[in-house]
């Protein structure tokens, strides 16, 4: 597996990150599986892993603490995330300072180290000034209790008004954006994308796979969701995306896509899925998550090889949307050939 750099900065991550968000959770991997993952994951050269706090309310930082004993921490990227709420307390939630230096304690414990590599803000808060989280980010990173920060599921505006804020102030800047990014939703590159690469911010894509959609499971002719599955649990979720919703045909038309090129390129979907997002300009590492070692072991084979610009332009072309507007009219003027 590659080596990439993280962003502007010198870390050097590998090209897959592996996403934790599965380890101790209900429908999950249980710990031993989880374990044999993570082996899997390094002896193929992977580096790079990700958790969050409030990911099966603390069990996955755990599981990743037992699996780091006896490893060589300083050979891995570990990364996890702070704001979600872990308990009644009024702060025991969101990006304010108390909360923020009480959850990296708590992480640090439960993942049994001394420093996290890549400390991220899951989402903005917006009751909470970003000079309070940026200034609480910036301790950590002088305390030496964090390497670098990231933000995680903001906008545009947000992102910039974030990178602003550090550089006025010569604080720690957001070096990272763990945005959804995936064949079917592209949105990210309206401004999101080019913001990143412009200001030097790395990008690690969450669900790749959009929840399962592009890994292989769903067909067209397909009337529900394959029993099982994330889909199929989320039907009776409030606010979790369920079939009805991509059961139409902009998501068949990519799925039968992916399925062509794969037969062409002798992959797996999930492989053509992952291998595309890999060669998008500005994504540094997509972050895979498995339940099972079949699944993780499917993931990995999307490093080694590459699509041809062909099947790369079959795949975005039949990704493409109709652009809403400003974007469509700056899209416009950003193609128009120089006037004379």
């Amino acid at each position: 597996m590659k080596q990439r750099y993280l962003g502007g900065t010198g870390l050097r991550v590998s090209e897959l990150c592996l996403g934790a968000m599965t380890f101790g959770a209900d429908g999950g991997a249980d710990e031993a599986t989880s374990h044999r993952m993570l082996d899997a994951f390094t002896e193929a050269g992977g580096t790079f892993i990700d958790t969050a706090d409030v990911y099966t309310k603390g069990v996955s930082e755990e599981v990743l603490g037992r699996w780091l004993k006896g490893r060589r921490r300083d050979e891995l990227v570990i990364a996890t995330k702070v704001f979600g709420t872990m308990g009644d307390a009024p702060n025991a939630g969101g990006l304010s300072r108390k909360h923020i230096l009480s959850a990296v304690e708590a992480s640090l414990r439960r993942l049994g180290t001394d420093y996290i590599d890549l400390y991220q803000t899951h989402v903005w808060d917006a009751p909470t000034p970003i000079e309070e989280t940026l200034g609480a980010l910036n301790t950590l990173v002088q305390a030496g209790k964090v390497r670098y920060i990231g933000a995680s599921n903001v906008s545009a505006s947000q992102l910039q008004k974030s990178l602003d804020v550090a550089r006025t102030h010569g604080w720690e800047p957001y070096v990272c954006l763990q945005p959804l990014y995936n064949l079917l939703a592209r949105e990210v590159e309206w401004e999101l994308l080019p913001l990143s690469e412009a200001e030097g911010v790395g990008v690690i894509p969450w669900s790749p796979l959009q929840g399962g959609w592009l890994s292989g499971k769903y067909r067209r002719g397909m009337e529900a969701a394959p029993s099982g599955s994330r889909e199929s649990h989320a039907q009776e979720q409030q606010g979790r995306e369920t079939w009805r919703d991509r059961d139409h045909e902009n998501t068949w038309r990519v799925v039968d896509t992916v399925f062509a090129v794969a037969d062409e390129a002798g992959r797996t979907p999930a492989q053509v899925a992952l291998r595309w997002l890999l060669q998008q300009p500005g994504v540094t590492a997509p972050i895979v998550g498995a339940r099972t070692m079949e699944q993780l072991t499917d993931n990995l084979g999307a490093v080694g090889w590459e699509l041809t610009a062909e099947q790369e332009r079959r795949l975005t072309e039949a990704s493409a949307r109709p652009l809403p507007y400003p974007y469509d009219v700056l899209h416009r003027f950003r193609a128009r050939e120089p006037q004379d």
